[in-house]
């Protein structure tokens, strides 16, 4: 059996005692921009239930053209109005040689990427320059209420960024 097999057979026994659909609209009206880590149960971690917030995830939780995009739909069409930005300890981005793996790539691919990785090399400044990009989106409606943290992959904690 491949690993889709296998996911597939999960989704029919999900299938089954599935309550849905819920509303479209985060019922605590908040988004979570966060890090595709796969150490990080993000609705566990936040105490969050399925339908209460937009959880948007890529490599290093970084602030990106399409992070905003996502964020603009989710405030203006679904009524968000609180962002978290959450980080963690020991990243893979962190203090990663964007130059080397930039031009890697363009040495395998045989043309370098329009986007850059995102690494960065202290974790409490990325976060605050990604909530300083929010708050200062033109695009986005609600830039009072976001706010940032550190998972701390060694404790399960989260810490805030002030």
């Amino acid at each position: 059996m491949s690993l889709a097999d296998e996911l597939a057979a999960n989704n029919a026994r999900y299938a089954e005692h599935y309550q849905g659909p819920l509303p479209t609209p985060p019922s605590r009206q908040l988004a979570v921009v966060t890090c595709m880590d796969s150490r990080m149960d993000v609705h566990a971690l936040l105490g969050l239930q399925l339908g209460e917030a937009h959880v948007l995830r890529n490599a290093g939780g970084i602030v990106t053209e399409d992070v905003i995009r996502s964020l603009v739909v989710s405030q203006r069409l679904l009524k968000t109005e609180e962002i978290v930005v959450i980080h963690h300890t020991q990243c893979g981005l962190l203090d990663l040689d964007e130059a080397s793996f930039t031009g890697d790539l363009e040495r395998d691919a045989g043309s370098r990427p329009l986007w850059r990785p995102g690494t960065f090399h202290d974790v409490d400044a990325d976060v605050r320059s990604c909530v300083a990009q929010l708050r200062n989106s033109p695009y986005l409606s609600h830039t009072d209420r976001v706010t940032g943290f550190v998972f701390e992959v060694e404790t399960g904690r989260l810490r805030p960024v002030s």
